[in-house]
């Protein structure tokens, strides 16, 4: 499912974006974005329980 939004971006970071990747749309840059900040977000989340979870490593063999 796609949601067609219409919003203003800085063009210089637009380009400078660009210029770092190699999305070839604005379309897939900004995708691209988004994911990796909703990864961040999730990592960010998850290093927060690091120490306050207790794991039963036995599991794991």
């Amino acid at each position: 499912m796609c949601t067609r939004t219409i919003i203003e971006i800085d063009d210089e970071l637009m380009e400078k974006a660009r210029k770092l990747s190699n999305n070839k749309t604005k379309k897939t840059l900004v995708e691209n974005a988004l994911r990796l900040y909703v990864a961040v977000e999730n990592q960010k989340k998850l290093s927060a329980l690091w120490g306050n979870i207790k794991l039963d490593y036995s599991a794991f063999l």
